[in-house]
């Protein structure tokens, strides 16, 4: 219901501001041609530049899930880890296999490894629809999985690291320790939020895995800040590749140690990867194109000075501004988001107060609605109850927290 009345809200609040803007604003003329231009483009683009790459991905990693699943190692992964997971997730059986891919997809977003972690999240999320009473509704496990997901939590920003360098950032690396710090609080205020509303015990597990989590990310943040620049920049370019690279042999040995024909295991779980991106094309489009004429519209623009004026009113510093369009666009689309951050650090420089927050806002979530579009749409989940309000609130929570780093770090 929430996802039905946020993408109605789109295209209406969308049409209504052009229609504004045609008749009161000279120069005008040509926008609602813009709007149908994008409505096509974005349809298109939904499809060539955002499926059909996610398909190669979905293939190769479905396939090495496959090998995964029957050498029995994601099997060994739910065991070790299913004390702390239990707690997040109790409606999950013990040692589900979805826990093992739930556990691989956040330890793929961790690592910066984006289009791995989406195969092993969807993998994760068709577990959960098989245990799931309700087919067309979300369950709690789905719900929670989905909000800690869209939180994004990363210890190495990869991406945004090689966009600060080739934007002509001098200290493309000045922004790890914030960004890391802003998805974790994101990632927390996740954990807390749907907790409150699941009702979930907190026992000294649950309390002891999230300080273990907190512990892990500050070590290895105060680890990372004791490189110089160059190593730091080394260690964002390599340190997740040569992980990523490490599991996916280990993953090929474990199933030749098993005995098993491991191309043919490859093979049978590749053959599902363009059934799940085929599924899922029809949720790209309808919400690509709704966010593309959202914004195409100038809505986007309006509720970003709007915001910006009604923070000056209280007298804040709105020092920060210039940089929020990043935040605000994050949950709609990361292409979006990436290309604001990109125009912050081109306009404003790199190495800026506004450049340098606008890379943390990159940092501290990920693409809510994407995220709920893509997931519930792979498994025809129609009703995502608290799903989108949980995880916007989380966004919220993560900005705020990135503002206030960003002020700490960057404003002198």
């Amino acid at each position: 219901m929430a996802l039905n009345i946020v993408w109605v809200a789109f295209f209406v609040i969308a049409f209504i501001v052009a229609c504004i803007k045609f008749i009161f604003i000279p120069g005008n003329t040509d926008i609602f041609k813009i709007l149908s231009d994008g409505i096509f483009d974005s349809a298109k683009s939904s499809v060539i530049d955002v499926a059909f790459p996610l398909a190669g991905t979905m293939v190769f990693f479905l396939g090495i899930m496959n090998i995964a699943e029957k050498a029995g190692a994601i099997l060994k992964l739910s065991k070790l880890l299913n004390p702390f997971m239990k707690r997040l997730f109790p409606g999950i059986p013990d040692n589900h296999p979805s826990m093992g891919h739930m556990v691989m997809n956040f330890s793929a977003n961790m690592l910066g490894l984006d289009n791995a972690a989406t195969p092993f999240g969807l993998k994760a999320m068709e577990g959960l629809q098989e245990i799931n009473e309700e087919k067309d509704t979300a369950s709690n496990a789905m719900i929670m999985f989905l909000v800690l997901h869209t939180s994004g939590l990363t210890i190495i920003p990869l991406s945004i690291l090689a966009y600060r360098l080739a934007s002509g950032s001098h200290n493309p690396a000045s922004v790890f320790i914030p960004c890391v710090l802003a998805t974790v609080c994101t990632t927390i205020a996740s954990i807390l939020i749907v907790a409150f509303k699941q009702k979930l015990k907190w026992d000294k597990v649950l309390v002891g895995g999230i300080l273990a989590l907190v512990t892990f990310v500050s070590v290895l943040m105060y680890w990372v800040n004791t490189m110089n620049d160059e190593q730091k920049n080394l260690f964002g370019k390599v340190a997740g590749n040569v992980l990523l690279l490490i599991i996916i042999v280990a993953i090929i040995l474990g199933g030749v140690v098993k005995k098993l024909n491991v191309f043919d295991a490859f093979i049978e779980g590749a053959q599902h990867g363009f059934g799940v991106v085929l599924k899922v094309i029809p949720y790209f489009v309808g919400m690509l194109v709704a966010i593309r004429v959202f914004r195409d519209s100038g809505s986007l623009t309006y509720l970003v000075n709007g915001i910006s004026y009604l923070i000056s009113l209280t007298g804040i510093d709105t020092a920060f501004t210039p940089a929020l369009p990043v935040a605000i666009m994050k949950p709609f689309s990361g292409g979006g988001a990436r290309g604001l951050m990109l125009d912050t650090m081109k306009t404003y420089g790199a190495d800026s107060f506004v450049g340098q927050l606008a890379s943390t806002f990159q940092g501290s979530s990920d693409t809510t609605f994407y995220i709920i579009a893509l997931y519930y749409g792979s498994v025809g989940i129609k009703k995502i109850r608290y799903s989108l309000w949980a995880g916007i609130a989380a966004d919220i929570i993560g900005v705020i927290c990135a503002i206030l780093i960003g002020y700490i770090f960057f404003k002198h």
